[in-house]
């Protein structure tokens, strides 16, 4: 086969020395060019580069010249051993093509370290920079190990709404959808907005879960899960908020607390696996990036162990179980509580804070926690009551380094009590009625969870800001890109 007419070879294919001595064909982007003579070339399927070796005396002296860094080339030639260290193998190159050039004065991206703020504004170029390489790759990974998940277990993925009448969470911070003229609004009787003039004749939001809808599901194919966009108008400028995020929720019907949280523990296991097993290469390199931040740092604000082997403690440890209220009694009893280090109170009644969840885990269990059973106040209307009426069948997986990654619950299933708790919520029954009907016809129990996949991302490559693990970040004043 003519090389040059050949399918494109992926650079990661090619760094050992498996394909010697072929003519193959190689596309990718300048990332140094030295001594008129050593092109290092990625093509993004590896955080390697391709060390090309050129004959300059056969370039074009205008393409030589413009063999900068960020500029997108073509190569033809054979791959042989490596001469020098560093490489198992290069490529000889024959022949080689500009496709397209960056003018080294006007490109952002160069050979050297860049602050991950500058990055974030340049988010169409950051994915071209060695660290933002290796999040998405893992990113990626990840996303494919959780479908594995899923379909290996006999779930059904369902693709649930992302434009909704309902707001699943009780919190009302989402974002309106409507075509309304908001120069000219439509007014009632009342002199409120005419919801009936707008594109769907009531309120409509971006959702805020899928859960509710997955419970239709599930309460019919027994057991699926959904893996979507959700949105939040929450005004939070933190390192762990974005206004657009995705989600993991799997429901499943015929199970109770117990099986949401084996459910859980699988899967976590199951996909920090996958990516310990698959992605060993960006792993070690985010580790060293890591690490080399650390170096900086204070002795106590740097890790216990490095990123991999934090990985590898969750996906063989045993998850430690414990009730809400142990947790408070645990909290209270510890040393930062009695030296009034928490920033926040712990109290039975209020919701456990990052620091709380942090310390438990990192410093007194040493490992995964799964805390169970809070209190009903602070949880949402659709989980189902605990007989002490009191708290809630809920369940939340901490880990360390990051806290909560995955929070769910039984659902409510009797008719009656989930009425009460509408009612208790302000949440007309007319808003819900679809899905109290399935209280109605057929209830089983029933049980799920979300996992919030950005956060997830952010504690399998170490960063520490959640606008630097998903591609274009929607925060409070930006829609950039």
């Amino acid at each position: 086969m003519d090389p040059k007419t050949s399918p494109r070879s992926l650079i990661s294919s090619l760094l050992d020395t498996t394909h010697l001595h072929a003519n193959l064909r190689v596309c990718g982007w300048v990332r140094t060019f030295r001594n008129d003579r050593f092109l290092a070339l990625n093509d993004g399927s590896t955080g390697k580069n391709l060390q090309c070796v050129v004959d300059k005396d056969a370039l074009d002296a205008d393409v030589l010249r413009k063999l900068n860094t960020g500029a997108a080339v073509e190569v033809h030639g054979t791959l042989v051993e490596s001469q020098g260290g560093g490489q198992a193998t290069e490529l000889v190159v024959d022949a080689l093509l500009l496709l397209g050039e960056a003018d080294p004065e006007e490109f952002p991206i160069q050979m050297k370290r860049h602050s991950l703020d500058f990055l974030r504004e340049k988010a169409h170029l950051r994915f071209r920079t060695n660290t933002f390489g290796a999040v998405f790759r893992l990113r990626h990974l990840l996303q494919y190990a959780v479908h594995t998940f899923f379909h290996e277990r006999g779930f059904y993925q369902m693709h649930t709404p992302i434009i909704t009448g309902s707001d699943a969470e009780g919190a009302g911070e989402m974002f309106r959808v409507t075509t309304l003229d908001l120069e000219d609004l439509p007014r009632n009787e009342e002199g409120g907005v005419d919801e009936s003039k707008d594109f769907f004749g009531k309120e409509s939001n971006l959702t805020v879960s899928g859960q509710l809808e997955a419970e239709l599901g599930a309460m019919a194919l027994g057991q699926v899960y959904t893996f979507g966009p959700t949105f939040r108008a929450e005004n939070s400028n933190t390192s762990r908020h974005l206004a657009e995020f995705w989600m993991i929720e799997p429901e499943i019907a015929f199970a109770d607390l117990k099986d949401d949280m084996a459910l859980a523990e699988d899967c976590l296991k199951f996909v920090l696996g996958y990516v310990l097993s698959n992605g060993a290469e960006d792993l070690a390199f985010l580790e060293k990036r890591e690490l080399d931040a650390e170096k900086q740092l204070p002795q106590v604000e740097r890790h216990d162990a490095p990123l991999t082997a934090r990985l590898k403690a969750v996906v063989e440890a045993p998850f430690t179980h414990l009730t809400y209220t142990e947790v408070i009694d645990i909290l209270r009893n510890s040393k930062p509580y009695k030296k009034k280090k928490f920033k926040f109170p712990v109290e039975w009644g209020v919701d456990l804070q990052s620091e709380h969840e942090r310390w438990l885990v990192e410093k007194h269990v040493g490992g995964p926690v799964v805390v169970t059973d809070y209190p009903a106040g602070i949880k949402a209307f659709y989980m189902r009551s605990n007989d002490d009426g009191k708290t809630v069948a809920a369940m939340d997986v901490l880990v360390p380094g990051i806290g909560e990654i995955i929070g769910g619950s039984q659902r409510e299933e009797r008719l009656d009590v989930l009425k009460k708790k509408c009612a208790e919520f302000n949440i007309p029954e007319e808003h819900v009625w679809w899905y109290l009907e399935t209280r109605k016809f057929g209830t089983a129990p029933h049980c799920g969870f979300g996992m919030g996949f950005e956060r997830l991302v952010m504690y399998v490559t170490g960063m520490t800001n959640i606008r630097d693990v998903i591609p274009f970040p929607r925060t409070p004043q930006n829609a950039e890109f």
